[in-house]
């Protein structure tokens, strides 16, 4: 599956971001899908992750009450709704993606074979 994640930017401290991940070329709804970041001399860390189906979803202790994945399997789509930024969130954004059969924490990437390109958000203070 080819990922492409998009709306990434700069934004105050306290505002809001949507981040998008289009997938395609394999049956989306085959695929757990998770957000992960990477920020500047850091190692890339867990964000966010939703099972096929969106009925289950994971947060990193850090996002949990601000942060909301979701996806839409019709349009082989997910979301990452960033909400209540903070400077501390500025990294690159990457989604990925998980054939549904892994039954692991939505937080380890090697269980991920897909990657997007990434999108960077800056949040300033």
């Amino acid at each position: 599956v080819q990922l492409q994640a998009s709306g990434g930017g700069l934004v105050q401290a306290g505002g809001s971001l949507r981040l998008s991940c289009a997938a395609s070329g394999r049956t989306f709804n085959n695929y757990d899908m998770a957000w992960f970041r990477q920020a500047p001399g850091k190692e890339r860390e867990f964000v966010a992750g939703i099972n096929w189906s969106g009925g289950t979803t994971s947060y990193a202790d850090s996002v949990k009450g601000r942060f909301t994945i979701s996806r839409d399997n019709d349009n082989s789509m997910a979301f990452l709704q960033m909400n209540s930024l903070k400077p501390e969130d500025t990294a690159v954004y990457y989604c990925a993606a998980r054939y549904y059969t892994y039954s692991g924490a939505y937080n380890i990437q090697t269980d991920y074979h897909y990657w997007g390109q990434g999108t960077l958000v800056t949040v300033s203070s």
